[in-house]
């Protein structure tokens, strides 16, 4: 297993032919998108007209393009913070929030949905600002709006506080809100991801995670990352998922899978969104509103934290997550996955829900 490095975004890589993604202003992820409910129809205000059917995708029928892919849970969208944002939910119960990483989208969720909702919860997988079906902002990329969009959902969604589940970005999102805006957090759950303070001085300071994290500031290009993760529909992100995952489950990623990540990466202006945040993260660590937030992560996240991770994660490393339990005055547990890589709720689904699962009843979780 090799980790890919910034070499992966320089300008002699492969450059899309019809140029970057345009940020300027929103894009209605309902267009390439598809933009319909399960039932196949146009879900835009004054359109009732069917949707054209979208290529067929692992284990479901997809009616809505790359992004609204049919199951058993329902789409809609919800607004929260000045966008919209698109939600798949299903099951009824105390809200779980499922917050995805890069470079994937809700879908990365469908087999928690089902064993969230089959154990009596209602579990809602949100696309982030900028990717998958939600809107696509000029601006709004920092840590701290992020944070917002996410319990600007939870209020939408008429709840007064969720447990939020993060992996990667999700789970870096998922550690802010729950320092941002701690009554709207119930209980918190990482995946391969540490603690944002614990990120900074490991990717400062730690040489093996920086070049574990190097496409990272690869990242840091303008436009040249975005031609290349959307270059010969989007084969970067194929790459990017094989060499992440651990090597003990072989029969993820398929090819379906990875197709439906590099569809959803060719919804115009889904790279240069995607990239954004992680531009903020390096080019904030001098400027002031980077140093601010920095500081602002010193308060402890004060409810019980679940932290989870796979043993062989090449992308962020074991020991760069170790360590974030000082960072929480709750109970908190700490869960390595044997074998398993950066995704570990999908090479390991069965494991990774039972371990939610349990943890999320537990009444009582210890540290």
């Amino acid at each position: 297993m090799t980790v890919p490095d910034s070499s992966a975004f320089d300008p002699e890589g492969p450059a899309d032919p019809v140029g970057p993604a345009d940020p300027a202003g929103p894009v209605d992820p309902a267009g390439p998108a598809g933009g319909t409910g399960p039932a196949g129809k146009d879900s835009r205000p004054g359109s009732d007209g069917p949707a054209a059917p979208g290529p067929a995708s692992p284990g479901s029928s997809v009616l809505g393009g790359p992004v609204r892919i049919e199951g058993p849970w329902t789409h809609r969208d919800v607004a929260a913070n000045g966008a919209r944002f698109h939600i798949a939910e299903l099951g009824e119960g105390p809200l779980v929030l499922l917050l995805h990483g890069f470079p994937q989208f809700w879908w990365t969720w469908r087999h928690q949905l089902t064993a969230l909702a089959d154990a009596g919860f209602r579990a809602v997988a949100m696309d982030l600002r900028g990717v998958g079906g939600s809107d696509r902002t000029p601006r709004g990329y920092d840590p701290a709006n992020l944070a917002l969009d996410i319990t600007g959902v939870i209020r939408s969604l008429g709840e007064p506080d969720a447990a939020l589940v993060g992996h990667d970005m999700g789970g870096y999102l998922a550690w802010t809100a729950a320092v941002m805006r701690p009554k709207l957090v119930r209980r918190l759950v990482v995946s391969s991801m540490p603690h944002p303070r614990r990120w900074r001085s490991s990717m400062l300071s730690d040489f093996a995670q920086s070049r574990a994290g190097s496409y990272i500031w690869g990242f840091q290009r303008p436009w040249v990352p975005e031609r290349q993760l959307v270059a010969d529909d989007a084969a970067l992100v194929g790459r990017l998922i094989h060499e992440w995952a651990g090597p003990r489950t072989p029969d993820f990623p398929d090819d379906a899978t990875v197709d439906v990540y590099r569809r959803a990466m060719c919804i115009p202006s889904t790279a240069h969104c995607s990239i954004e945040p992680y531009r903020w993260m390096v080019r904030s660590l001098a400027r002031p509103d980077g140093i601010q937030f920095n500081r602002r992560m010193k308060l402890p996240v004060r409810v019980p934290t679940l932290h989870l991770h796979g043993s062989l994660d090449p992308a962020i490393r074991t020991r760069s997550s170790a360590g974030s339990g000082e960072y929480v005055e709750a109970p908190y547990r700490w869960r390595l996955f044997d074998g398993l890589g950066h995704f570990p709720h999908e090479e390991d689904p069965a494991g990774f829900s039972a371990e939610l699962i349990s943890w999320l009843k537990d009444s009582e979780p210890d540290r």
